[in-house]
């Protein structure tokens, strides 16, 4: 039920992170401030495809 995606940076465009979300419960894309190593600082993070 659950599905693995992956979070990418809004600023470098790259993939960060992945995490898992229950696609019944949550239609819309998941968006986390989170910290960007590439970036060096706290940047959106969204859902990537």
């Amino acid at each position: 039920m659950r599905d693995i995606i992956h979070l990418q940076c809004q600023d470098c465009k790259r993939k960060n992170y992945s995490t898992t979300k229950n696609k019944k419960t949550t239609t819309g894309k998941l968006e986390f401030n989170k910290f960007c190593r590439f970036c060096g600082g706290y940047r959106v993070h969204r859902e990537a495809k």
